[in-house]
């Protein structure tokens, strides 16, 4: 068995999603001065490798602390879209007998490559077809290790509205799933930890996205 980390680091001023708030990490307190060493950060909810309740795109729906925490844990099937250009629309065919209900499902498109680069904005995405097909397969869970599961920048956001529609969770900026592919492809059962910070009452969180392999 091992770990695999698939979180970015926290780090002021890291890639946020235009118009989030900027992340700004600097020393509150010292040993030298107060006899401990304590951190400020300051930044946004949906801060480097995070989850999307619902309510991230809907006051009607479940915040954070109202989805049970089965949605951040359990069994992952990663599906590889690695091939896939700048701003490329992935469809249903991408997941099509690859699913099972319940599974948290990981897109792995390489975007993580871009991280800290203009290129990050210019990821792949899921089609609203591809976010209806997920729901109708019973998944619950959704990660990806690009910015958004809809195109940067966006006039709507019809993936989340679809699969949030669905009180599902969803993972952006993730990192590191290559080994998953592997692990997969050599029949090695994948488990996948998303759990967020304790928010009430939150739009979403920072995770320490970790799988565990074999």
């Amino acid at each position: 068995m091992r770990l695999i980390d698939l979180s970015v680091p926290l780090a002021t001023g890291m890639p946020v999603y235009p118009g989030d708030p900027r992340v700004t990490i600097a020393p509150a307190l010292s040993v030298a001065t107060d006899g401990v060493n304590v951190l400020h950060l300051d930044m946004g909810s949906q801060s480097g490798t995070h989850v999307d309740a619902p309510f991230h795109i809907d006051d009607a729906l479940p915040t954070l602390d109202r989805l049970p925490l089965e949605r951040f844990w359990g069994r992952a099937v990663v599906v590889d879209a690695r091939g896939a250009e700048p701003r490329t629309p992935l469809g249903p065919s991408l997941f099509e007998g690859r699913l099972r209900a319940g599974a948290i499902v990981l897109v792995a498109t390489g975007w993580s490559r871009h991280w800290g680069h203009d290129d990050y904005l210019a990821h792949p995405y899921l089609t609203p077809e591809a976010a209806e097909l997920l729901v109708d397969a019973g998944i619950r869970t959704v990660g990806i290790d690009a910015l958004s599961v809809d195109a940067t920048p966006a006039d709507d956001l019809p993936a989340h509205r679809i699969l949030c529609g669905a009180h599902a969770v969803i993972a952006e900026n993730l990192t590191g799933l290559d080994p998953l592919l592997d692990a997969q492809t050599a029949g090695e059962p994948i488990e996948v930890s998303l759990l967020p910070l304790r928010l009430p009452a939150a739009d979403g969180a920072p995770v320490r996205a970790v799988a565990r392999v074999g």
